[in-house]
């Protein structure tokens, strides 16, 4: 994965894929800012705003799509998956944010609730799953059940360790039928984490985004790490990589999920529906009313 600034025109996924094969987290910088085609944070937010008529446009075709043809009608479906700190809040205001919230299911994966832990993990997110034409977020998600599980030692291994294939038997089952992944992994340094933990506690206005279990987590970061690039290297397939999103420097963790989003929808072949009328007729009609 470059961490270059891109003077091409390779698309930014190409930038931001994890290769296939083993993870090595210290390997991936998160202060690195791949394929970002500008001058740095002075730019970014003129940048970002610049791709919010496309991805508007876009995103509209998906939904109309959703409501002409909803038995075939594809449908995105974005997995936010991050550290504390990472950015998941953010990425949704700024780079989400530039699309209709109409045409946006999104979803906050909190600790599974007890009629939730009565089922297999994955039955909530089925459930949560977008309708078609729509765009899904997943705030957390299913990996949560190879991350916080695995490190806190929630269900013993040989359950946890079963479900990296059946996560790729879910995820291989979503695209099949008609589900476009776009798996991100904000990748938030620990000098960071704590940068912006500690403003928070000096800002009264950011109190209520400060979560004293952030610190117990902090103190597990090298078993976090070993679980993530676990995640990341065992669940890397051609059906649904993995795209790690430097997320040190806010601007380019927004504008790249953004572009990330835009490229996706862009790619998909989308057209706006025919319609299902005479259209001279009704322009007729319309007039003499």
């Amino acid at each position: 994965m470059s961490s270059k600034k891109s003077t091409a025109s390779a698309p930014l996924s190409e930038h931001l894929r994890l290769p296939l094969g083993p993870v090595d987290m210290a390997d991936l910088d998160p202060s690195a800012t791949p394929g970002y085609p500008g001058k740095g944070k002075a730019d970014a937010p003129e940048r970002i705003a610049a791709l919010a008529p496309q991805l508007s446009d876009l995103q509209e075709m998906l939904f109309a799509a959703g409501r002409s043809v909803p038995e075939t009608a594809p449908r995105v479906l974005v997995v936010l998956q991050g550290m504390d700190t990472s950015g998941k809040g953010g990425v949704i205001r700024h780079a989400i944010g530039l699309v209709d919230p109409q045409g946006v299911d999104l979803t906050s994966f909190k600790a599974p609730s007890a009629e939730e832990r009565k089922h297999h993990y994955l039955w909530r997110i089925r459930n949560a799953l977008p309708g078609a034409g729509k765009i899904g977020i997943f705030d957390r998600s299913h990996y949560e059940d190879v991350l916080v599980v695995r490190v806190d030692s929630l269900v013993p291994e040989d359950v946890w360790s079963k479900r990296y294939d059946e996560i790729n038997e879910f995820e291989a089952e979503l695209v099949a039928g008609g589900t476009r992944l776009v798996k991100c992994m904000l990748n938030v340094s620990f000098e960071e984490q704590k940068a912006r933990l500690t403003e928070r506690l000096a800002n009264p206005s950011k109190y209520w985004k400060y979560n004293p279990g952030d610190v117990d987590a902090r103190k597990k970061w090298p078993a976090y790490m070993e679980a993530y690039a676990a995640a990341l290297e065992k669940c890397n397939t051609e059906a649904a990589p993995w795209y790690v999103i430097p997320a040190d420097r806010k601007w380019y963790r927004n504008w790249a999920v953004a572009e990330l989003l835009r490229e996706t929808l862009a790619g998909m072949g989308l057209a706006w529906p025919p319609a299902e009328f005479d259209v001279a007729t009704e322009q007729k009609r319309l007039a003499e009313a």
